[in-house]
């Protein structure tokens, strides 16, 4: 594999968008703070190869193994770290066309790590199918002071067209499950969900550990 990262005191960079390397991107960018920890996901739809993944430290679940009577020894159950709740979704529409990497042109990508201050940031332009242009600018962070608190900012700027309506809509998604389930199993269950004006709030549960997971999210659009 080439070594596309280029080298820089504190910061990782990656500059140019290649889809076959953007399952290794997505590790090498991760953020945490030690008590939550989120892969370098797009936080629009992506088509393409991706492994979405969000972990909170302490939050398991014992998965069944796959092994056949021969296999003696084995443990019939294992501890696994749990994919919980996308908290970085967020929707993007030019019209009634969603804005996906894996189907736009992608130019001026670039991606750094602040290793020295802890943010993560992307920026790319991309043209849709219809010719359509946008500008983006994304930066999120795992704040360190307050380690339940993961934020980020997502600015979008239209390029070459007017008078098309352009939708932004965040979200957050327990619908979530691990690529290496045995069984293809979900692990949670959502216990409640609400909206008051500006927040949403998502309660979910592990399906056999009493843990509790909850999210909290301002969406501004």
């Amino acid at each position: 594999m080439k070594n596309y990262i280029k080298p820089d005191e504190w910061n990782i960079i990656e500059e140019g968008f290649d889809p076959h390397l953007n399952k290794i991107s997505e590790s090498i960018f991760s953020i945490g703070n030690g008590r939550m920890g989120q892969r370098a996901n797009f936080e629009e739809a992506y088509s393409g190869e991706t492994l979405q993944g969000n972990y909170v430290a302490g939050i398991y679940y014992p998965d069944k193994t796959r092994v056949g009577w021969w296999k003696n020894g084995y443990p019939e159950y294992f501890a696994k770290v749990l994919n919980a709740t996308n908290w970085v979704g967020i929707d993007i529409r030019i019209g009634d066309e969603t804005l996906d990497l894996n189907n736009c042109k992608v130019t001026a990508f670039k991606r750094v790590l602040n290793m020295k201050e802890g943010y993560l940031t992307r920026s790319f332009i991309a043209e849709n199918k219809n010719g359509k242009a946008v500008k983006v600018i994304a930066k999120r962070f795992c704040s360190i002071i307050d380690d339940e608190v993961g934020a980020l900012h997502y600015q979008l700027v239209p390029l070459n067209f007017e008078n098309i309506v352009l939708s932004v809509t965040s979200f957050i998604d327990g619908d979530v499950k691990n690529e290496d389930s045995n069984y293809d199993e979900k692990f949670w269950n959502e216990v409640s969900k609400e909206q008051d004006k500006n927040t949403d709030y998502l309660l979910l549960k592990t399906k056999k550990l009493i843990l509790m997971f909850a999210r909290v999210q301002d969406q501004p659009y």
